[in-house]
């Protein structure tokens, strides 16, 4: 079908305004954070602290953030990358099936298992200083939650095992949760039987602390979206 010349003219402004339009998108598609569409995913990489272990679905770590989260406004699903019995070492060694689910941010906790079995923290720091470098070469903004050595490892343990954390948060500009367990560990009323696992009143607590750190880490990624 031919279209009048002069109706090729008239249309001109429309067609301007067209791609004004389509060039505004694509450059809103180009920033990451911004003006995206979807939903926030945030990897938990873990072991089984993260992934609940020895509780309901419901209660573990995973369900009770996304919760929190989307109760402040945030719309987020939060992606549970935790294996119980896992070390620094397992958590490396499947980061690659974990990052295949395309988080926008992650929250790394590992090295308690490490510390568990007396692994040498020059090993687990090896292992942790990998993981955030292959987080930071994907672009992905990260919280690393800490672990403190138990004190029956000795204060030599502990002073090479307890300062990884904040040392590797430092070295790769990411964010430091400094104690993934802070106001549970060692608490009677927190733990399952084992003195070790966190009960869903104690996931609830180490929920409630480090959900502002996480909130801040939406936020300084720029992606504070809500829904």
């Amino acid at each position: 079908m031919r279209i009048p010349f002069a109706r090729l003219r008239t249309d001109g402004a429309a067609r301007r305004l067209f791609n004004a339009a389509l060039l505004a998108l694509c450059a809103a598609a180009a920033l990451p954070g911004l003006a995206q569409a979807g939903t926030i995913r945030i990897l938990a990489l873990g072991d089984s602290l993260t992934a609940g272990f020895g509780l309901d679905p419901a209660d573990g770590f995973v369900p009770q953030l996304e919760a929190a989260l989307r109760a402040q406004g945030h719309d987020v699903t939060v992606l549970n990358g935790g294996v119980s019995g896992d070390t620094s070492a397992g958590g490396l060694d499947r980061l690659d099936w974990a990052l295949a689910d395309k988080p926008d941010l992650a929250i790394v906790e590992l090295g308690a298992n490490d510390m568990l079995r007396g692994v040498d923290p020059a090993t687990t720091r090896v292992n942790l200083d990998k993981i955030l470098a292959r987080l930071g070469q994907e672009k992905i903004p990260t919280l690393l939650a800490g672990m403190r050595a138990a004190p029956n490892l000795g204060p030599a343990y502990a002073a090479a095992f307890d300062p990884i954390f904040p040392d590797l948060a430092k070295a790769h500009g990411v964010a430091l949760y400094p104690f993934f367990l802070d106001g549970v560990a060692l608490v009677t009323a927190l733990n399952q039987a084992d003195g070790m696992h966190p009960s869903a009143a104690g996931v609830k607590l180490i929920v409630e602390r480090i959900t502002p750190a996480v909130v801040e880490l939406i936020r300084s990624a720029g992606l504070a979206k809500t829904g």
